[in-house]
C-alpha cells in the first residue's frame, strides 16, 4: 500500500484473560527466570491498560476466567486458532501449560461455538499461527509441530504457508512477525531460516522490517486493526516506520508480563466469526 493511502480501522473481537494467577515459576523460554521477581498487581494494572485501550479504539473485549495454577494463561493467543467461526484448538508442547488447551476449547464450547477440532499434532494457537488475508503463516521451529500445518490447512482450508524459527528467544511466531493488514507485515528477519527469510521477501517485499533492538522488546508482538497499531512503546524504530506507513502506532508498557515472554500479540486471541 502506498504510504499516503488512507488506513482504516476494522471492528475486531478479542479474547483476553486477566493475569490473576500470573507469575514466572518455571522456564519454558529464554525470557522466564523464576529468579526474578514478579509483580502481579502490576502485571493486572498493565494487562488492564491495554483491555481498556481496545474498547476506547472501538473493538469488544470477552474475557475467559483465569484458572489457578495456570500462571500463562493469561497469553490468549495461545489458546486456539478462530477463523470463520470455526476453532482449532491447542495442544502445548509443555506439561506446564497442557491444561489450558482444554481450558479455552470448554469456554468456546460454552459459548455455543460447535465447529471445533482437537488438534492431532502440537499446535499453540495464534503463537505461531497468524491469518494474513485469507491465508495463514504458520510457525515451526520450537513449539508448534510441523506435521500440524497440514492439519490446519484442512481444517480450515485456507493456504497455510510454513516458516521456521530458529532463534530460541523468538519461540512462537507472532515474537517474530505482526500482521499489519490483509497484505502487509512486519518482522524481524533474524528470528528466521535463510529459506524462510526468502519466503518473507518473496510474499511480502515491502514488509515493515524490525532492527535487533525491535526484536528484542517484542515489538514485534503487536495486534493491528489496520490502522492503528499497539505495540511495546519501548520499539522506537518501529513505531517510526509504521507512523511513516500511514499507520498510528501506540505505544504500551507490558513489562511485567515480559519476563515470561509474552507482550501484546500474546494476550490477545481474535475472535474471527467471518
Amino acid at each position: 500500500m502506498p504510504v499516503n493511502a488512507t488506513r482504516t480501522a476494522t471492528h475486531r473481537r478479542f479474547l483476553m484473560c486477566r493475569p490473576q494467577y500470573f507469575g514466572v515459576t518455571y522456564s519454558i523460554n529464554p525470557w522466564m527466570d523464576p529468579e526474578k521477581p514478579v509483580n502481579t498487581a502490576l502485571a493486572i494494572q498493565q494487562w488492564e491498560n491495554v483491555r481498556d485501550l481496545y474498547l476506547h479504539l472501538g473493538h469488544e473485549v470477552e474475557e475467559i476466567t483465569p484458572v489457578e495454577g495456570f500462571p500463562d494463561m493469561v497469553f490468549a493467543a495461545n489458546g486456539a486458532t478462530v477463523i470463520d467461526g470455526r476453532v482449532l484448538g491447542a495442544r502445548f508442547r509443555h506439561s506446564e501449560r497442557s491444561a489450558e488447551g482444554p481450558a479455552y476449547l470448554a469456554w468456546f464450547h460454552d459459548r455455543g461455538y460447535r465447529d471445533t477440532r482437537i488438534p492431532v499434532h502440537v499446535n499453540e494457537g495464534e503463537g505461531d499461527y497468524l491469518l494474513v488475508g485469507r491465508q495463514i503463516l504458520a510457525g515451526t521451529g520450537f513449539r508448534t509441530d510441523s506435521r500440524s500445518h497440514a492439519e490446519t490447512q484442512e481444517f480450515f482450508g485456507l493456504p497455510v504457508t510454513s516458516l521456521t524459527l530458529v532463534d530460541p528467544a523468538f519461540y512462537h511466531l507472532d515474537t517474530a512477525l505482526a500482521v499489519l493488514s490483509e497484505n502487509e507485515v512486519m518482522y524481524y528477519p533474524g528470528a528466521f531460516s535463510q529459506g524462510s527469510q526468502a519466503v518473507l521477501r518473496e510474499m511480502f517485499p515491502d514488509a515493515v522490517l524490525a532492527n535487533a533492538e525491535d526484536a528484542a522488546v517484542f515489538g514485534l508482538n503487536a495486534l493491528s486493526d489496520g490502522l492503528h497499531v499497539v505495540l511495546p512503546e519501548a520499539a522506537t524504530h518501529l513505531i517510526h516506520e509504521l507512523r511513516a506507513r500511514g499507520f498510528q502506532p501506540i505505544g504500551v508498557d507490558l513489562t511485567e508480563l515480559l519476563k515470561a515472554g509474552g507482550s501484546v500479540k500474546c494476550c490477545t486471541l481474535e475472535l474471527r466469526t467471518g
